[in-house]
């Protein structure tokens, strides 16, 4: 009944399910791996955000560029507000609103986007409060750039004059007519009764899309393991059948039915 088995066409199949099970189970294991790397990733980075806010701050040219080791680290700079900006579309406890950006120029001539805090409702340059003048020294929290359509960050063109969508030197040097430090500062404490915007994680260290879609493959792979087998025990069977109707007579019976 299962001589069939020892036919060249079952151990090409045969020997294509002891292969690919294994190989799904690894693949499957690996992406599962990934995800479980970058939640610890997302921990990590967010244990050090907020061990961060208790460290003293350092001077803004030795944690420069921003990377997963300095972003959210503590930084002090000093110089003069220069151009003041809003960006729209930031949310801040549950509430639509938008952050007030204010660019620091710096004793080496460069600006260093300053977020002085968040306002609830619609940008409003009018309610946003004017920032000191004179010669001021700043504490924040370092933040990498921002890249427009990731993590939430609006990729929205055409805004009113003084907007900006996203918090980048890339989009704040064609707004302004000096150089814009590859980074930028949120104050710990919000400037003029406005609310202060917490630190976040480093990019690519928190939950995203790629984590998820890792969590996907994951799914993927274990499922096909699944269908692998199913497939296989479908085959048998049918091929079982099919030798039990030969034995019966009944396959040529079913052929001239066809045919006629």
């Amino acid at each position: 009944m299962y001589r069939f088995l020892l036919t060249p066409r079952w151990w090409g199949i045969n020997v294509f399910v002891l292969l690919s099970i294994p190989f799904c189970i690894f693949m499957g294991s690996w992406q599962l791996g990934r995800f479980e790397d970058r939640v610890q990733d997302h921990r990590t980075a967010t244990e050090q955000v907020s061990e961060a806010r208790h460290e003293a701050p350092r001077p803004l040219a030795e944690m420069l560029p921003v990377t997963k080791a300095t972003s959210g680290k503590q930084v002090t700079v000093t110089g003069r507000y220069g151009k003041q900006l809003l960006v729209p579309g930031r949310e801040l406890d549950d509430k639509q609103g938008y952050y007030v950006l204010t660019l620091l120029r710096a004793d080496s001539g460069e600006a260093l986007p300053i977020v002085r805090g968040w306002l609830p409702g619609s940008p409003d340059a009018a309610e946003a409060p004017a920032p000191p003048t004179g010669e001021v020294t700043v504490t924040g929290a370092l933040q990498a750039s921002e890249t427009p359509g990731d993590n939430g960050v609006s990729a929205q063109g055409g805004l009113p004059s003084g907007q900006t969508a996203a918090i980048s030197a890339a989009s704040l040097v064609n707004l302004v007519p000096y150089d814009v430090y590859d980074a930028w500062v949120t104050l710990a404490k919000g400037d003029s009764g406005m609310k202060a915007v917490p630190a976040s994680a480093p990019p690519d260290s928190g939950l995203d899309l790629k984590a998820f879609q890792n969590l996907g493959y994951t799914a993927e792979w274990f499922a096909f393991v699944g269908f692998v087998i199913f497939m296989w025990f479908r085959l048998l069977r049918r091929e079982v059948e099919f030798a039990r109707d030969a034995e019966l007579g009944l396959v040529q019976e079913e052929e001239e039915r066809v045919v006629a």
